[in-house]
């Protein structure tokens, strides 16, 4: 029996080393990055990757979800003849929610990969310790406009993913269930309110900054060529994802705790 808690006990103490690096691995990132200079055009090309680049799949996932929400809302609420309710629920789904999450989760298979694969090949490849030869601190170079542009692009993809998701609600609404068209638009207007469109923003924020950290952490501290590259990939997806999911509950516990009290 003690060998669960010997193994118990390596996995608590691997998470709490993991964990302290992380923590000091963005200690130094804002020390260093905070301070001039600063290099602007690798931050517009992360926000071009981050932001723009991401529209498709963000767009895509956003007015699937708001279809899919609207035909199953409509299947559970005719049940109870609040049909009229269906507008209410994927405006409020949409921007409190699945607009944030989805976006989040679609940014961090394609971003957080991408930034762990791009960062771990730099590692690896002795790219990093050229550029501190070269008197270039990898922090301000590498971390920081990927930190700064997960945590501005985030919001903008969700907003992009709340309208797109609440047009693919309304289009199933009156072109397939035959809903008023008018009606539908000011129902949606008149139930959606400032908080519900922030408190997705935030959660924006705070995803974008997680899946940042996860791809230039697990990125800049790979080892092993190009197995430890993919294992960085991997690991850098999944924190990000599962750390996403987390925060969303815990964000939501915090903007959303006088209305559940």
């Amino acid at each position: 029996m003690t060998w669960i808690f010997e193994n118990l006990g390596r996995v608590f103490l691997a998470f709490v080393a993991t964990t302290g690096r992380l923590f000091l691995f963005l200690l130094q990132a804002l020390n260093q990055g905070l301070r001039p200079p600063y290099y602007g055009r690798q931050i517009l090309r992360q926000i071009w990757e981050i932001g723009y680049l991401s529209l498709p799949v963000v767009g895509l996932t956003a007015l699937f979800t708001g279809m899919v929400l609207a035909l199953q809302s409509y299947t559970g609420f005719s049940r109870f003849n609040a049909e009229n309710a269906i507008a209410n629920v994927v405006v409020l789904s949409m921007t409190r929610e699945l607009g944030p999450v989805l976006a989040g989760l679609m940014v961090a298979g394609r971003i957080g990969a991408a930034m762990a694969a791009e960062i771990g090949t730099m590692r690896v490849t002795e790219q990093i310790d050229a550029l501190t030869t070269l008197s270039t601190n990898p922090q301000k170079y590498l971390i920081m406009p990927r930190l700064f542009a997960g945590i501005t692009m985030l919001p903008f993809l969700v907003v992009v993913a709340d309208i797109i998701g609440i047009f693919g609600g309304y289009c199933v609404s009156v072109y397939r269930l035959g809903f008023n068209a008018s009606l539908y638009l000011e129902q949606t207007l008149n139930f959606v309110e400032i908080q519900d469109v922030t408190s997705g923003l935030i959660k924006a924020a705070v995803f974008g900054f997680i899946i940042s950290l996860m791809g230039c952490y697990h990125g800049f501290t790979s080892k092993g060529g190009a197995q430890g590259v993919g294992k960085a990939t991997t690991h850098a997806v999944v924190s990000a994802s599962i750390l996403i999911l987390v925060a969303n509950y815990i964000l939501t516990s915090l903007l959303f705790e006088q209305g559940v009290s």
